[in-house]
């Protein structure tokens, strides 16, 4: 593995005193005008504050003003009375916003990029995902904003005589709760359908990435949304979460099993929907006819990317006998020919880690399944000298039930190989445990990997893919099965959880009781043939 000294790519830097000990980004920080221009959108009266740092370098980033239960309430107050007047916008004119917020994150991209990068310490070409992922999500929704939201005709019970449409209404104000792994990217993708179908949002994202969300929210106003329409809260889950539950229309969370069991709890006693991403412990299947190369490179990319702090990354590898070997031989290569390093330049293939925490998650998993017996075919080293919370791409080998990272969700850069020569024991041990969310299959026969696919229970499989073709199809739904979760992002689900489904319907002529002096009993004999006539002329 190759390591990179880190080189700031612009943006909004200033520069800072420098210390020849520490590398170069050291020598740069945020510009404060710039990090107070975007703390001010935050809804807070209190006078706390959070400080957050940069995985980079450790430095100061910023002073997070912290929201109060009061100060929540006042959200959703603004939030339901600037969704009244934007439920009137035509919905061309929100479509409109939306493309004009793709051009505008287009246009800013670098300045996104250099703030993701700053506040999670992912390699730049990672933080590149989110700008493009978000700028998808705009135009499509933009693109088929009538395909899911005009009113539909549906059949009647009486052809000709009974008229029946499907109105989608918005749900109100909707609660928006993101985590730090992918900052820009999960503060908005989940919020711009909501706002196209009409309604408004109160968003909390994580304390450790709100730059990059604040961010999002000042770009939906230069886009033109309305003030009020999209409203920041900061403060601890524990404390704010509730307040959101207790309050909005709908709840979307992305983030840990735990929490989300709570926020069901929760939306369930207010008789509320709501949509959960939560954890996984992703599978990645390489069949015997796999090509190889392919495989290899797609398993550095599915288990390292953003240092595997991402939802969807892949944590347990399952290789058939017959390939076994000569796959782990390029995989290992490919590996350790990895650049390392915390950057805000280009050239960087895995960056750090976001916190201690983490840190001492992946730590303690890594040293207990070696303790058990585990084999550390490469990595398995903190690297403080790249930044303060480094840790190797690690692929271990000889992972047992026993050892803590078996079936527990490391969400960090480690990966276990396991051996299979049957299939169907590959498909049973893809599908052991409680976690369906994503997975990969590499075969050269995609109508038998496609088949393959059905059986296993994830909400999104890849073929010959890490993540990318499920993540980037924003018309297709996105969303975990079993303890990864409920609901679905992307697509016509993905906008529909925001609205209620109302039926219209119209009666012409007749009624549905007795008339012209029926009696029931003749009633019952007549819609009996009616039934029956119907069947015959193949209606539904």
């Amino acid at each position: 593995m190759s390591d990179r000294n880190p080189s700031p790519a612009g943006g909004p830097l200033v520069e800072g005193p420098r210390d020849p000990e520490h590398d170069a980004t050291a020598a740069y920080a945020l510009e404060p005008d710039y990090v107070e221009s975007l703390t001010r959108r935050i809804l807070a009266t209190t006078a706390a504050t959070v400080e957050v740092r940069s995985p980079l370098n450790d430095a100061p980033l910023a002073h997070v003003p912290q929201s109060s239960a009061a100060d929540v309430a006042a959200a959703f107050a603004r939030a339901r009375k600037a969704q009244q007047a934007w439920s009137r916008v035509s919905l061309d004119d929100r479509a409109a916003m939306l493309l004009r917020l793709h051009d505008l994150i287009l246009d800013r991209q670098d300045e996104i990029i250099d703030l993701i990068v700053w506040e999670s310490g992912k390699a730049r070409k990672h933080a590149f995902d989110e700008p493009l992922h978000v700028a998808l999500t705009a135009r499509y929704y933009a693109r088929t904003a009538h395909e899911h939201l005009d009113t539909q005709r549906k059949l009647g019970v009486v052809p000709a005589l009974t008229r029946v449409e499907v109105n989608r209404v918005p749900k109100g104000v909707v609660g928006i709760i993101s985590p730090w792994n992918y900052p820009f990217t999960m503060a908005m993708c989940d919020g711009l359908p909501a706002l196209l179908a009409g309604n408004a949002v109160v968003a909390k994202p994580d304390a450790q990435s709100m730059l990059s969300a604040l961010l999002g929210a000042q770009l939906l106003e230069e886009a033109g949304f309305p003030a009020d329409l999209w409203t920041v809260v900061a403060g601890p889950g524990a404390e704010v979460g509730p307040e959101l539950v207790a309050r909005a229309g709908y709840i979307c969370f992305t983030g840990s099993t735990a929490t989300g069991r709570l926020i069901a709890r929760g939306c369930a006693d207010r008789l509320i929907g709501c949509s959960l991403e939560l954890g996984g412990k992703n599978p990645f299947l390489v069949l015997r006819d796999a090509d190889l190369e392919r495989a290899a490179e797609g398993a550095v990319r599915a288990s390292f990317s953003n240092a595997g702090q991402l939802c969807v990354s892949m944590e347990r590898m399952f290789v058939a006998d017959q390939v076994y070997d000569r796959f782990v031989e390029r995989f290992v290569s490919r590996t350790e020919a990895m650049s390392l390093g915390a950057s805000l330049d280009w050239g960087v293939d895995m960056g750090s880690l976001i916190s201690q925490a983490q840190l001492d998650t992946v730590v303690r998993h890594v040293e207990d399944a070696v303790a058990k017996g585990a084999r550390v075919l490469t990595g398995g080293k903190a690297r403080p000298d790249l930044a303060p919370y480094f840790f190797e791409p690690t692929i271990l080998e000889g992972v047992t039930p026993q050892m803590t990272c078996f079936g527990e969700e490391t969400f960090g850069p480690v990966v276990s190989l396991y051996r299979f020569h049957d299939e169907a024991d590959a498909i049973a041990r893809a599908n052991a445990g409680e976690y369906g969310l994503n997975a990969s299959i590499y075969s050269q026969d995609g109508a038998r990997a496609r088949a393959i696919a059905r059986a296993i229970k994830c909400g999104t499989v890849n073929v010959n893919e890490a993540f990318g073709a499920t993540f980037a199809s924003i018309d297709s739904p996105m969303g975990g099965m079993r303890e990864s979760g409920m609901g679905r992002r992307q697509g016509s689900e993905g906008i529909h959880r925001y609205t209620e489904s109302q039926s219209v319907a119209t009666q012409r002529l007749i009624r549905f009781a007795p008339m012209l002096g029926m009696s029931d009993a003749t009633y019952a004999k007549v819609m009996t043939a009616n039934l029956r006539l119907m069947k015959k002329l193949g209606r539904a």
